[in-house]
């Protein structure tokens, strides 16, 4: 497996924008949640984490999305970031024997095209993990 990005669907309900995609990931569960739930880990494909307290109810600072707290977390599986930018929710599961897939949702108040950044993001991620 060597990682795909599939197309990011969007929905609108209101004012409410939410963005969804699926990435699939040719490393088991473990090594992704490192990229999504660390701040090491998401320096190095999505954005500096500045703070990141990996508990629910922690505080958390992702660059350019703002300052915010951890509104669901489960290690190894989810991890959801609620910030000034809107939420974050990164769902992982198995993928085969060795891989994961990550279901990813942005939810965001605003106007603006995100999917082709987010898209650029993830297939950034695929390369750091393969």
């Amino acid at each position: 497996m060597s990682g795909s990005v599939e197309q990011g669907a969007g929905q609108t309900h209101g004012n409410t924008r939410i963005l969804h995609f699926l990435v699939r990931l040719p490393r088991p569960m473990e090594q992704v949640w490192t990229a999504v739930a660390t701040r090491e880990g998401l320096g190095g494909w999505f954005t500096d984490a500045g703070i990141l307290e990996p508990r629910l109810g922690g505080a958390v600072r992702l660059g350019e999305l703002g300052d915010g707290q951890i509104t669901a977390w489960d290690v190894d599986r989810v991890a959801e970031y609620t910030v000034a930018g809107g939420r974050l929710r990164f769902l992982l599961e198995r993928d085969g024997d060795d891989g994961s897939a990550l279901r990813f949702t942005h939810e965001f108040h605003g106007e603006g095209v995100i999917e082709p950044l987010w898209r650029a993001r993830f297939e950034r991620l695929v390369r750091v993990l393969r």
